[in-house]
């Protein structure tokens, strides 16, 4: 809790929703991604897994979350 209250506050005002939704984001593609790999023999891969990110997370920019946009780098083509 300590970490989360110091990224935050330590975030400037027109940034924290983007690192709000990127701290749903990231740990519930992980967690999916997990699971894929334990319940579907999906094979462990760090780039499908970066892959996903990229695509949700321009998914959700283009869906409102567009302080994502802000955040995240131009080669993401979320913008």
């Amino acid at each position: 809790m300590d970490w989360w209250q110091h990224a935050r506050d330590g975030t400037p005002h027109a940034q924290r929703k983007a690192l709000q939704s990127a701290a749903l984001l990231v740990p519930w593609l992980v967690w999916k991604h997990r699971n894929s790999c334990v319940f579907d023999n999906a094979t462990p891969s760090l780039g499908t897994l970066v892959d996903r990110i990229k695509e949700e997370a321009g998914s959700w920019a283009k869906a409102g979350a567009t302080g994502l946009r802000v955040v995240l780098p131009p080669s993401w083509d979320v913008h």
